[in-house]
């Protein structure tokens, strides 16, 4: 008899903290604040970077598309999760489930390549200041932001047909707090080496790549930063590149502790966790480091709030 294959399921039981009720009420209200923030914080980003002429700059309009992003990738983990939490029944539908999986995969790739882009544009301003408005175009930022969608968009939907193919045999209980690869993986009832050498050498492609160039990037602005013998100018350098290294930082410190830990029983709750941190704390974390580090977004702010 042929196995079934995940399409002929109705849905999935997402197990997440089911044991633990009231860690699963302590973290829906925490959940909630945050979900509200980042809401917030992001479509106020991408508000002013729209509205006000003075933010209509290179730098802000990538801002603007990693706030975009940071908006569809918890959406479309978020409130799901919130239902779960709220109640006994922990159940996740075939077409929600596969709709996480491929806007996980879909922006975490497109946040690594724009933070790549990013890294390349604070070079520019840095070491090449007289060439910036040539070389960072809108024309050229637009094409590099079409390139960013296109490759996420693109790379996202092949993982997801890859995975849609596996067979899991009636298995349908996910223990984890949302739908992701090595999830799905770990509920496949034939060999899935392929899958996760694909998988693993997609990733590190589209992870290590970015990495390498941001790193080139702020290897340079270091030489130029260090031969610069104005405090001025070298505090003026660190202060438009410091928000972007933080939010970088940030994005693969916690995608490495979420993705990279060994798969043991001991750790499982613990990937939940960083899980959670990935995909809610990090998107709201990121407009208020912009915002707290620019005087530009902040003065623009403080005028939206009535305030100046």
């Amino acid at each position: 008899m042929v196995s079934p294959n995940i399409s002929s399921f109705s849905g999935f039981f997402l197990l997440g903290f089911s044991s633990q009720p009231l860690l699963e009420m302590t973290l829906f209200v925490f959940i909630v604040i945050f979900y509200l923030l980042t809401l917030l914080g992001n479509a106020a980003i991408i508000l002013l970077a729209h509205l006000d002429p003075r933010l209509h700059t290179p730098m802000y309009h990538f801002l603007s598309h990693l706030s975009s992003m940071d908006l569809c990738y918890t959406t479309s983990t978020v409130p799901q999760l919130l239902f779960n939490l709220k109640g006994p029944e922990k159940t996740i539908t075939y077409g929600g489930c596969i709709g996480q999986l491929y806007v996980a995969l879909a922006m975490g790739c497109t946040d690594c390549i724009l933070l790549a882009v990013m890294a390349i544009d604070r070079y520019v301003a840095v070491c090449r200041p007289l060439h910036y408005t040539m070389l960072m175009h809108p024309r050229i930022c637009l094409q590099l932001v079409t390139m960013t969608w296109v490759t996420g968009l693109t790379s996202s939907l092949v993982q997801t047909v890859l995975i849609v193919q596996v067979p899991l045999c009636g298995r349908n209980v996910i223990d984890h707090v949302f739908c992701e690869v090595p999830a799905l993986l770990k509920l496949a009832c034939v060999n899935t080496t392929f899958n996760q050498m694909e998988l693993f050498l997609v990733s590190a492609f589209l992870l290590l790549v970015p990495l390498f160039l941001i790193l080139i990037s702020y290897s340079c602005i270091a030489m130029a930063v260090w031969q610069t013998r104005s405090s001025e100018g070298r505090r003026k350098a660190l202060g438009t590149c410091s928000s972007h290294l933080v939010v970088v930082l940030l994005f693969y410190g916690s995608a490495t502790a979420t993705y990279l830990q060994p798969p043991t029983a001991a750790s499982q709750d613990r990937g939940k966790f960083m899980a959670l941190f990935y995909v809610i704390v990090t998107p709201t974390l990121n407009p208020f480091i912009y915002s707290l580090q620019n005087k530009d977004m902040k003065g623009e702010l403080r005028k939206m709030m009535g305030k100046e």
